[in-house]
C-alpha cells in the first residue's frame, strides 16, 4: 500500500464526547444544594441582565434580524417584548446576562461564567413548553431549566479544571458553546448519536480569539460573544436534531483535529514536537460540584480576579477618601492570572476596557467608596481624572501564596491585598480578603445579599407588584421548581 494514502477507518466517538454525553442522557441531579444553588442562579442571571437592558450598547443588538418577523411560539427575552426564534432568543438573552460582567463566575485552569449557558436553555426551554401546550402536550418546568443549568455549569467547569484554552489563544465562550450544544439538545429530546454529533460539531467550529477581552484590543464583543456561543449551541443541536452525521474524531483526528489544530503549543507545525500536543486532562468525573462551588458576583459587576481588590478598596476609601492627593503609591498585592488576565497601564479606551483593568477596578472605590456599572462609562471616566492618576500610582505585585491557593481544590481563593502609601511616609493598613462574598465560604453572608441585588435589578424593569411576585416565587424552591417554563418567563414580558 502506498504511504501518501490517508488510513479512512472511520473512529468512534471520542471519550470526551462520549462521556459527556453519558452524563447529560443518564445522570440524576439529586443533590439539594445544587438546586438550591441553581435557584439563586437563575434569580441572579435574570436579574443581571434586566439591569444592562439600561444601556443603549446592549439593547442595539436585541430584536428579530428582520424586523417584523412573527414567530409561532417565539422564546421571550426577559425585560423586553420581543419574541424570537430560540436561535436568536438564545443571543439576546445570552448578551444582556453578560453585558455588565456581573453574572457567576468559575475560576480554574481556564475562566468563565457558566450562567451564560441560560441564553440557550432558557430560550429553547420557553419555545418547547408553549409548543407542547398548543399540541396538548405538558410543558417543561423550571425544575428542567435548573438541571439543564446545573448540567452546563458541570460540563463547562469541569472541562476547564485542568484545561487552558486561554493558554493558546482561545476564548472561553468555547466551553458555554460545548454545554449549550449538549443540554439544548437533551431539552430537544435528542438520542445519545444526534447528541454526539451535535458536540463533535461544536468542536469542528472555528473558536473565538481572546484577542477582545485584552490590551490593547479590549472592547464590548466580550460582552456579547458569550450570547453568541450559547446561540450558536442551539443552532448545532437543531442541526444534529435534523439528522446530520457526526465527526466522531473531531478532537483526536492527527493533523486535522481540534487536539493538533487549536490546542496545542505549536499550532503552525504539522511535525508538532510530542512535549507540543496537547490533549484534555480531567481531574473529576461530571456530577454537580461547579454548581455547588460556582461564584457569585454580588458586589461588583467586575472581572471576578479583581473581586476582593474591590472589597478591600471600599474599606480603604473611608482612610483616603480626604487624601487622594497625598498619595504616592497603591500597592496591589494579587495573583498570577489577575496579573495575566487584567493588569494593564495606559489608556482605556472604553467600557469593556475599564472593567477588565484591575487598577480601574481598584480605584473607582477607593476614591468613591463603591463600583456600579455606570462608572465604567466614557462620562464618568472623563469627568474624574483622578481616577487615571491614582492608576498610575499603583504597582501590583505577585503574591506567591495567593497564587497557589487560586489552584488548590479544598481553597479556591480569589485573593487580593490593597495598601496606600503617603508622601509623607505614612500608610494605611494591608488590606488582605482571601474570599470574595460570592464565594462558597462566605454563602451564608452572600445569599441575602444577592437576594438583595435581585430586588434592586427587578426595580428596574418592573413595577413593585410585578417584583414582588417574581421575587417571592423564585424564594420557593418547590414552587418554582413545579411551575411551567412559559408561565415562569411570562412573567418578565413587557
Amino acid at each position: 500500500m502506498s504511504a501518501n494514502v490517508d488510513l479512512n477507518n472511520r473512529p468512534d466517538y471520542d471519550d470526551v464526547l462520549q462521556d459527556i454525553a453519558d452524563y447529560v442522557l443518564t445522570y440524576k441531579i439529586e443533590s439539594a444544594e445544587a438546586l438550591d444553588t441553581a435557584r439563586n442562579c437563575l434569580m441572579d442571571t435574570l436579574g443581571c441582565g434586566l439591569l444592562a437592558l439600561r444601556f443603549p450598547e446592549c439593547t442595539k443588538h436585541l430584536g428579530p434580524l428582520v424586523e417584523g418577523t412573527v414567530v409561532p411560539f417565539g422564546a421571550r427575552v426577559p425585560g423586553t417584548s420581543y419574541r424570537l426564534d430560540p436561535v436568536k432568543a438564545a443571543w439576546d438573552i445570552g448578551c444582556i446576562v453578560r453585558w455588565l460582567d456581573y453574572n457567576d463566575t468559575w475560576l480554574a485552569a481556564e475562566w468563565g461564567h457558566p450562567s451564560d449557558n441560560l441564553g440557550g436553555i432558557l430560550a429553547v426551554a420557553d419555545h418547547l413548553s408553549q409548543e407542547r401546550l398548543a399540541n396538548g402536550e405538558a410543558p417543561l418546568t423550571v425544575r428542567d431549566v435548573l438541571e439543564a443549568m446545573i448540567m452546563a455549569h458541570e460540563i463547562q467547569g469541569v472541562i476547564a479544571l485542568e484545561n487552558s484554552f486561554n493558554r493558546v489563544g482561545l476564548d472561553h465562550v468555547i466551553l458555554v458553546k460545548v454545554a449549550s450544544t449538549a443540554v439544548v439538545a437533551k431539552l430537544m429530546g435528542a438520542n445519545r448519536e444526534q447528541l454526539l454529533s451535535a458536540l463533535s460539531h461544536a468542536f469542528a467550529d472555528g473558536q473565538a480569539l481572546r484577542t477582545y477581552r485584552h490590551a490593547p484590543n479590549a472592547g464590548s464583543r466580550k460582552s456579547w460573544a458569550a450570547g453568541d456561543a450559547s446561540s450558536r449551541g442551539v443552532r448545532l443541536a437543531d442541526i444534529a436534531m435534523r439528522g446530520e452525521m457526526g465527526i466522531p474524531g473531531v478532537l483526536t483526528a492527527k493533523q486535522w483535529g481540534f487536539y493538533d489544530v487549536l490546542f496545542s503549543h505549536t499550532n503552525n507545525d504539522l511535525a508538532l514536537k510530542p512535549e507540543d500536543k496537547r490533549a484534555f486532562s480531567f481531574s473529576r468525573s461530571f456530577g454537580s460540584y461547579v454548581m455547588e462551588n460556582v461564584l457569585f458576583k454580588i458586589s461588583f459587576p467586575a472581572e471576578f480576579h479583581a473581586q476582593t481588590a474591590c472589597e478591600a478598596a471600599v474599606t480603604l476609601h473611608p482612610q483616603v477618601r480626604n487624601r487622594l492627593h497625598d498619595i504616592d503609591r497603591i500597592v496591589i498585592t494579587t495573583h498570577e492570572s489577575a496579573i495575566r488576565i487584567i493588569s494593564k497601564v495606559g489608556p482605556l479606551a472604553n467600557a469593556a476596557d475599564r472593567d477588565h483593568c484591575i487598577q480601574y477596578m481598584t480605584a473607582v472605590p477607593l476614591a468613591f467608596g463603591n463600583l456600579v456599572a455606570e462608572q465604567y462609562e466614557d462620562d464618568f471616566h472623563a469627568a474624574h481624572p483622578l481616577i487615571d492618576v491614582l492608576r498610575e500610582k499603583m504597582v501590583i505585585v505577585e503574591e506567591p501564596r495567593f497564587t497557589r491557593e487560586y489552584l488548590e481544590a479544598d481553597k479556591r481563593s480569589i485573593a487580593n491585598a490593597v495598601q496606600v502609601f503617603f508622601k509623607d511616609g505614612s500608610s494605611t493598613e494591608n488590606v488582605v480578603v482571601e474570599y470574595p462574598i460570592g464565594h462558597r465560604q462566605r454563602r451564608a453572608e452572600g445569599i441575602p445579599l444577592l437576594e438583595d441585588k435581585f430586588r434592586a435589578n427587578l426595580a428596574t424593569r418592573f413595577t413593585g407588584q410585578r417584583s414582588a411576585e417574581i421575587l417571592a416565587l423564585c424564594k420557593d424552591q418547590a414552587r418554582l421548581a413545579a411551575t411551567p417554563v412559559n408561565r415562569f418567563v411570562d412573567l418578565f414580558v413587557i
